[in-house]
């Protein structure tokens, strides 16, 4: 009886529990005639969709077996969407009465286990777009899947198993355009796979394990994709075919030598960047030659290139990028006015240039030359007035010396000139160990950013910015050790991005009023105080203010902290941003910093010093009373 009492109130409790309504699961959000039920942790459609829907998306739930009864009986459906879910089961002859389903994605799923009781996905009779990526299929299994899909344009294969890809394995879709086979095990791909596809426009097989190709024949092929696979060697069958294929990357594979193409090729753009190559071979009969008269990319990037022969480009009427940095070229010299004069970026960083020579009326269109991390010293002083339409020279960490003018005009060795040349908009000579910057350096150069960073001990002449007073926009002068600035920023009127950070500046450059500095970078020096007036006169312009890691004084910056608190200034480092005040023991926040603070201070020692002095006084007047005392004669008296 005892237990009977004890288990009652719980039963009651089990029975009240099941008589409860079920959880209703969030709605799917229906806008026209498209349902959204994505991530709703559902195992079919729901029952209450209007009807007359096109697009269902039941992505991320925990849809399994795929039945007319999960999908609530829609046939009229468009685009279907069943991506991540667990699905391993598909109803036979499910998508045969969707007469206008275009796309299908069954993309993380399972359907491996589908596969392997080899039964037919379709038939797919109009499906144009499908997506199986993420299945853990491997080879064969897709063969059963693609069987009857007659329309299928668009296929994605990614991110699976496969080894191999069979000479029948895209037989049932005969009208496929494109096809993606990212991120899969192919090791062999079998003679005429792709043959009967003569739609097919663009092919991934990146991320595999293809070691060759030795008969690339796809005429009608516009992109080819073999980046990151161990492709030793690509070769084209020898014909007189035109090819339309547009682009090919073939970045990080194996390849010691430069591709063998199409002769009759339309090749706009190719990457053989982070391969072996060692040389581009440009020797050999016309006939054994490459020809790339459309090529406007090329990345040769990260390979092991000694030389770049001129007449290599030769074949190149059209390119108009050329990347070869991070290889081992000593020399780049371009002589011939035929040759790259279509180039526009040419990127020779990180080499290991020792000579660079352009000829006359050579590279006429080139806008943007890099030559970062080379160590150069030597250069022809005029180097880069032969540039005609140059406007960004990126020069970092090189060591090169700037002319002065009075050394120009002597032709004097050893140093570049960076003046008159009229088209030069973007300098960067940050990291060359420049010890001077010489009067009128830039003059005729109308230069909008200017990089002089990371060249401890750069001594500036007070006019090395002559000529920059109009076209400056950005300078940065971080990390030189500069103490203070002989140069005047100030006749710089339309300079609005300086970075003054990482030096040992004591005072801040004076501006006016005409100055239009709106970014200004002034963290890790030795400021103590920042001239209020100067700080002003930038108070119109000024939008950023970066100040932290610099000794500042609270007390002795009143003005200029309560400016930054309630201007529109926006200081980034704020929260680290401090001042020093003698009352406390660790610096303090200048969002903290009150009036009070100084005030309150400066009225209590005003007091005592008027104690103090007051005290003096109290002391001096009773001594100068005393003193009058003891000199004032005494009257004696006398009796007869």
């Amino acid at each position: 009886m005892a237990a009977f009492q004890l288990l009652f109130p719980l039963l009651v409790t089990c029975v009240a529990a099941s008589a409860r309504a079920p959880r209703r699961l969030p709605a799917c959000q229906v806008v026209q005639s498209d349902a959204f039920c994505s991530d709703l942790s559902l195992r079919s459609a729901p029952l209450d969709l209007p009807p007359g829907v096109q697009t269902l998306d039941l992505s991320r739930n925990h849809v399994q077996n795929l039945t007319r009864e999960t999908l609530a009986f829609h046939s009229g459906l468009r685009r279907l969407n069943l991506r991540s879910n667990e699905i391993h089961f598909i109803q036979p002859g499910l998508f045969t009465d969707m007469a206008d389903l275009k796309v299908l994605d069954l993309s993380r799923n399972h359907l491996h286990v589908l596969a392997l009781s080899k039964v037919s996905l379709g038939p797919l009779t109009s499906v144009e777009t499908l997506d199986l990526s993420s299945n853990q299929l491997y080879t064969g299994m897709t063969d059963y899947f693609l069987a009857d899909s007659p329309s299928l344009e668009v296929l994605s294969l990614n991110g699976n198993s496969i080894t191999k890809i069979a000479q029948s394995a895209f037989g049932g879709s005969p009208r496929l355009k494109k096809i993606g086979l990212h991120n899969n095990v192919i090791l062999e791909i079998e003679g005429g796979a792709f043959d009967s596809l003569s739609n097919l426009t663009e092919l991934d097989l990146s991320k595999n394990s293809i070691t060759c190709i030795t008969d690339f024949n796809l005429c009608n092929l516009k992109v080819l994709n073999l980046s990151k696979n161990s492709v030793e060697l690509f070769q084209s069958v020898t014909s007189t075919d035109h090819y339309r294929l547009l682009s090919l990357d073939l970045s990080e594979n194996k390849m010691s030598s430069f591709p063998l193409l199409p002769r009759n090729n339309r090749l706009e753009h190719l990457d053989v960047s982070r391969n072996r190559l060692q040389s581009v071979n440009d020797t050999g009969t016309p006939d054994e030659k490459t020809f790339l008269y459309h090529l406007r990319y090329l990345d040769m990037s990260y390979n092991h290139l000694k030389s770049l022969p001129e007449c290599f480009f030769h074949c190149m009427g059209s390119l108009e990028v050329l990347n070869v940095s991070n290889n081992c070229i000593s020399s780049f010299s371009i002589a011939d006015e035929r040759f790259l004069r279509t180039v526009k970026t040419i990127n020779l960083g990180y080499n290991s240039l020792r000579s660079l020579t352009f000829g006359e009326n050579t590279l006429q269109s080139l806008e943007e030359l890099v030559l970062r991390g080379n160590d150069l010293a030597t250069l022809d002083h005029g180097v880069f007035r032969q540039l005609p339409s140059i406007k960004h020279l990126q020069l970092r960490q090189n060591n090169l010396e700037i002319c002065s003018s009075d050394r120009e005009r002597q032709d004097a060795p050893g140093c570049v000139s960076f003046s008159s040349v009229p088209t030069l908009e973007i300098l960067d000579l940050s990291d060359n160990q420049l010890r001077t910057l010489p009067a009128d350096a830039f003059a005729g150069s109308p230069l909008k950013s200017l990089d002089l960073s990371l060249n401890p001990g750069l001594d500036m002449d007070r006019d090395s910015l002559l000529g920059l007073e109009r076209s400056l926009v950005h300078l940065l002068l971080r990390e030189n050790n500069i103490s203070s600035l002989s140069t005047d920023l100030s006749s710089l009127t339309s300079l609005k991005h300086i970075d003054l950070s990482t030096n040992q500046l004591t005072a801040v450059p004076a501006w006016n009023r005409d100055s239009s500095i709106e970014s200004l970078n002034l963290q890790n020096n030795h400021l103590v105080t920042l001239e209020y007036s100067t700080m002003l006169a930038l108070e119109h312009s000024l939008k950023t203010l970066y100040m932290g890691s610099n000794p500042l004084s609270c007390c002795s910056n009143l003005d200029l902290l309560q400016m930054v608190q309630n201007s529109a200034v926006v200081v980034p480092d704020i929260e680290t941003a401090t001042c020093v005040h003698e009352e406390y023991s660790e610096p303090v926040n200048i969002e903290k910093v009150t009036w009070d603070m100084c005030h309150t201070s400066g009225v209590r020692y005003y007091a005592i010093a008027v104690a103090v002095i007051a005290l003096v006084v109290v002391v001096a007047s009773v001594l100068l009373v005393k003193c009058l005392q003891a000199r004032k004669p005494q009257h004696r008296s006398f009796n007869a």
